[in-house]
């Protein structure tokens, strides 16, 4: 079964807390070479049959709408499998 996935991060101008408290912990373990840290959510959506035009449809909608808050969210990609 084809799975689908759903990648949604903060928008860019936003604040993540997350992120800091992350690379925090990288400066203090001594990995200083990375100088930002942003965390978002992946989705993955099983599909039962094939990955149609009109599931393309659904799941770009289903994005925007369920998987991801507009206000502080973006969603940056959705990859779909490889035909067979």
């Amino acid at each position: 079964m084809p799975t689908i996935v759903v990648e949604v991060m903060p928008k860019a101008e936003l604040l993540d807390p997350q992120g800091k408290a992350v690379l925090g912990a990288l400066t203090r373990l001594g990995r200083t070479e990375f100088t930002g840290v942003r965390i978002g959510k992946r989705f993955e959506l099983t599909v039962d049959g094939p990955v149609t035009d009109e599931t393309r449809a659904a799941v770009a909608k289903i994005a925007d709408d369920i998987l991801s808050n507009s206000v502080i969210e973006d969603v940056v990609a959705i990859h779909y499998p490889e035909a067979e």
